[in-house]
């Protein structure tokens, strides 16, 4: 009997499911209180959309964006989970695929657009907008990027890894049970219990003791 030991990653490892899931709760906070009228960081963030506030901006790139966040908050919880199967699963991972080309191309694509100078800046973006951009926003959602894909990705290996031992979530693989070889037997068959075998090879009664 042999024990197969656990294949690695047989446990779905939490840690980028759970960054990914705090980055987005903490990106819908800080959207929810800008909708409620907050204004730190709003301005090096919107630039002349928060001082005016329109209806559209309100609803649709604070409310909207913090509802966003909150089913992205939902996916990346979600990928932590060992229980989901089939198209559940798989939803759920391509979900956090998206989210997380959006979140690479915002951030890297943003990024050197500006370092190289290839955007053409509106003047009503300041310079204090511009620096929060490259060195806060845009990392932020680099950030949030690489967390949503690893996420994605540590959950696409354990459900491969759970399919191929074909075993429950966080159990020991089926164990592999193999038959003992045993030789075959060497040299003449041994003889009848109490009749050796004579020169002739015929079986020789023994005599029985003298009388003393």
């Amino acid at each position: 009997m042999r024990h197969r030991p656990e294949a690695a990653g047989a446990v779905p490892s939490k840690l980028w499911g759970h960054l990914a899931c705090w980055w987005s709760v903490t990106f819908a906070g800080l959207h929810v209180y800008w909708a409620v009228g907050g204004d730190v960081g709003l301005s090096v963030s919107a630039g002349p959309l928060a001082a005016e506030r329109p209806l559209w901006f309100v609803l649709a790139g604070l409310w909207g964006v913090g509802a966003l966040c909150l089913v992205a908050a939902l996916s990346a919880w979600l990928l932590t989970r060992s229980g989901l199967r089939g198209a559940a699963a798989s939803a759920v991972r391509w979900l956090g695929w998206g989210v997380s080309a959006l979140l690479l191309v915002r951030g890297i694509g943003v990024e050197v657009l500006l370092l190289t100078g290839t955007a053409q800046v509106d003047d009503s973006v300041s310079a204090g907008q511009r620096i929060w951009t490259l060195a806060l926003w845009n990392p932020w959602f680099v950030v949030g990027g690489l967390a949503f894909g690893l996420a994605a990705l540590r959950s696409h290996r354990h459900a491969t890894t759970r399919q191929r031992l074909g075993g429950a979530p966080g159990t020991h693989a089926p164990v592999t049970l193999r038959a003992r070889e045993v030789p075959p037997p060497q040299g003449p068959p041994p003889p009848p219990c109490g009749r050796p075998f004579g020169p002739e090879g015929r079986g020789t009664p023994r005599a029985p003791d003298a009388a003393p």
